[in-house]
């Protein structure tokens, strides 16, 4: 029987550190301590080669249970529909009027932090309504 392993959730992104700081506020995840000998992660980057400076950032689940994202510089910019994505569970449980007015909530605060609508998806016999969003460099998630 295969064990169970942990997953790291990564994005390709312009700015790592930008990037990693809305979705800590998206979903309550906090940046883990820097690594040993430095105090904080400014001094971590400083200790780098200047072309690795800023390449990378991460963000942590304080209460260990999700996976932990990682963020990392790459040079092109997004020009396609993501592959994958990120679903933020914020109306569980909830249908109607009251999972539509639980998905709004939440959309008013993540277009706040610099997060863009894009389309309301209204439930369809089988599948509840849900939300597509970006988030500040264009990666689409949706609020479900």
């Amino acid at each position: 029987m295969a064990s169970v392993k942990q997953i790291q959730v990564t994005f390709d992104c312009a700015e790592p550190e930008r990037v990693a700081r809305f979705w800590c506020e998206v979903l309550g995840y906090v940046v883990p301590p820097p690594p040993e000998r430095f105090a904080t992660w400014n001094d971590f980057d400083r200790a780098l080669p200047a072309e690795r400076q800023g390449s990378a950032f991460a963000c942590i689940d304080p209460s260990g249970v999700g996976p932990r994202l990682y963020f990392q510089r790459v040079p092109e910019g997004k020009v396609v529909k993501n592959r994958l994505h990120l679903d933020v569970r914020v109306g569980t449980g909830l249908v109607g009027e009251e999972r539509l007015a639980a998905l709004e909530a939440e959309c008013a605060r993540l277009v706040a932090l610099g997060a863009t609508r894009v389309r309301l998806l209204r439930a369809d016999g089988y599948n509840e309504s849900c939300l597509v969003m970006q988030d500040i460099e264009g990666n689409e998630f949706c609020l479900d």
